[in-house]
């Protein structure tokens, strides 16, 4: 087996060029480094990543904690992340918290026993008071994704106020008055911040939902089926429109709307937070809010790394902006087709 000391002697550099090029720790002229890399190519040479971690370095490993893989959301969201990890020589371990505390802290743990240079986490309800404590006892680099936290680390979420105040007013711009809102899991501050939003602009509008028609989805496709289908089998007045505040949520709602054996947007209107690649494609088109969800992943790598490179920076929050996108599930007409030239 090829060792470092192979490869400097191929190359015709010092072991400790060698080491400065693989782990980048210092700046190598680019002849240099592309003599290293073809002897380490040539020669097959692997680098040992445990005897490199046991020895002070680092393992070039981030924990990546989410909930949910099962959601549309998170595929373009881990494909930007690993992206860019691997633009930076990391790989990701990811572990699927179930959006559970336990499971999360668990999740925490595991990663802090492989000595992962840092972390990335969707955070769950329990983690200020479960996984925090874990996180700062190891000064592991941390950076919050999607939802924030009070406590002082980098996070980057989207944006949930302007968007969601945006879509409600649009809504009530077609004359709706009577709203069934799906809100998400509690103790999230995504779940809060759009529902708030939302429930600021009926008022300002004069409208007063009545609380039946509020529906704890708790950002589960199965709950939200479940609850909205048991509103619209109440023989309660139905709704005028529906707004979901999350994409679970809305795939959930949209089987309870077909279930009970109405159509979108004849018989009830529809509007959602998240937007699917897909939600053009389908008729009516779902009008929804959409997250820039590449970006945000690109940059809680960014933040993550400056982290590992400078511990004691100050802290940074980024929130993305978010798009309404209007389409035909909120009662607009379709938007006119391109013509095609002759």
């Amino acid at each position: 087996m090829a060792t470092m000391h192979d490869v400097a002697q191929r190359a015709g550099v010092s072991i400790a060029t060698v080491s400065h090029v693989l782990n980048k720790t210092r700046p190598v002229s680019d002849a240099t480094a592309d003599r290293v890399r073809t002897a380490v190519t040539e020669l097959g040479y692997r680098r040992n990543a445990i005897a490199r971690t046991l020895a002070g370095g680092r393992s070039q490993t981030i924990g990546l904690v989410v909930s949910g893989l099962t959601n549309t959301y998170f595929a373009p969201l881990l494909h930007a992340i690993e992206r860019r990890a691997a633009e930076a020589d990391y790989i990701l371990v990811l572990i699927d918290t179930h959006d559970e505390p336990h499971m999360e802290r668990r999740a925490v743990e595991s990663l802090l026993a492989r000595n992962v240079d840092g972390i990335i986490a969707a955070p769950t309800v329990g983690f200020p008071d479960m996984s925090w404590p874990l996180i700062e006892k190891e000064r592991t680099p941390l950076a919050l994704l999607d939802r924030g936290s009070d406590r002082d680390s980098d996070q980057v979420k989207p944006e949930n106020v302007a968007s969601v105040r945006a879509l409600a007013t649009h809504l009530i711009g077609h004359g709706y008055r009577r709203f069934a809102v799906v809100r998400g899991l509690p103790g999230l501050d995504s779940s809060s911040e759009r529902f708030d939003a939302a429930m600021a602009v009926l008022a300002e509008a004069g409208i007063a939902p009545d609380p039946g028609y509020v529906v704890d989805g708790e950002s589960s496709t199965e709950v939200t089926e479940e609850r909205l289908g048991a509103l619209l089998a109440s023989g309660r007045p139905r709704p005028d429109v529906i707004l979901s505040l999350n994409n679970a949520m809305t795939i959930g709602a949209l089987g309870a709307v077909r279930r009970a054996g109405l159509r979108v947007p004849h018989d009830v209107a529809f509007g959602s937070y998240d937007d699917f690649e897909w939600a053009d494609l389908f008729e009516p088109g779902l009008t929804a809010i959409a997250q820039d969800v590449a970006r945000m992943g690109r940059e809680t790598v960014e933040l993550l790394l400056a982290r590992i490179a400078d511990p004691h920076r100050a802290t940074e929050r980024h929130v993305v902006d978010a798009t309404l996108h209007v389409r035909t599930s909120c009662g607009c007409p379709p938007a006119p087709r391109a013509s095609t030239p002759t």
